[in-house]
Parts: C-alpha cells; structure tokens; sequence
C-alpha cells in the first residue's frame, strides 16, 4: 500500500467517524471505528483517556445537541495520521455541563489529528474552541 493510499484510507475512517458517528449517532460504528487500545491524549474535562471515554464524550454532546454534526473544512493527512478542521453545529435541547437547554443553535471550530492503523482510530489530539461554545450558552468563565 503506498504512503497516498494509506492516506486516503485513513483520511475515509475519519470522515465515517464524523459523519456517521458524530453526527448520526451510529454507536455500533464506533465500536467498530475504534480500537480497544485508543488513547485520547487531550481529552475533555471529566473523560478518560480511554475508547469510553470519548464515547462519553459524543453521546453527551448528541445529547445536549440532538442535531450535532460537523462540516469538514479539510482534511490533511501523512501517512496514517489524518488533521482534519471543521466546524461543529448543533441547537442546544439537553444539558450540556451543568447548563439547562437553551434552544440556541451553536457552532464551534475543532482541530483534531487522528492516527488509523488497520481501519481502527488509535490515537486522537485535539483542540475545541469551546470557550466560544459556552459564550454562546451564556455561561461565560470567570476572569482571573
């Protein structure tokens, strides 16, 4: 398999977890997507570094935001670690960390690199920019 090739395989195991995961809810392909070893070496307050904890993750954002779903603006990958930018969109009907539904529709940009080996997500880093999500709430952090 050439470096290209590896490339695009591992560029489609991403979009399938955005897409259909994230986006569709599809827990059955998560279990399927994700290795049993993954580790998550940024993960969210509260989660584990582990495969259930970034389950969690999406199910308590599919559940505070039953639309949720991302635009893929692009994605870069070399060899089987893919970079992906993008934009997360969602409307606020459940509890998203302490705040009560506010039925305002959000959307936050991601940056995230995930490495595929043999089909399966391994590894992820990423960066939310999650305090414009919560301006958007209404919940803004204290200053210091």
């Amino acid at each position: 398999m050439t470096d290209d090739t590896l490339s695009e395989a591992a560029k489609a195991v991403i979009r399938r977890n955005t897409e259909q995961v994230q986006g569709g809810g599809d827990w059955a392909l998560y279990d399927e997507l994700f290795s049993d070893d993954f580790v998550d070496h940024t993960p969210q307050p509260g989660r584990t570094p582990d495969k259930a904890g970034a389950l969690e993750l999406y199910k308590t954002l599919r559940a505070a935001f039953p639309d949720f779903h991302a635009e893929i603006h692009w994605q870069a990958a070399q060899g089987n670690l893919v970079t992906t930018y993008k934009t997360y969109h969602g409307t606020h009907r459940g509890e998203f960390f302490g705040i009560a539904p506010t039925g305002r529709e959000v959307r936050f940009e991601t940056v995230d690199a995930m490495r595929v080996v043999d089909g399966k997500i391994t590894e992820h880093w990423g960066v939310a920019n999650l305090f414009s999500l919560m301006e958007q709430l209404g919940a803004r952090p204290g200053t210091p």
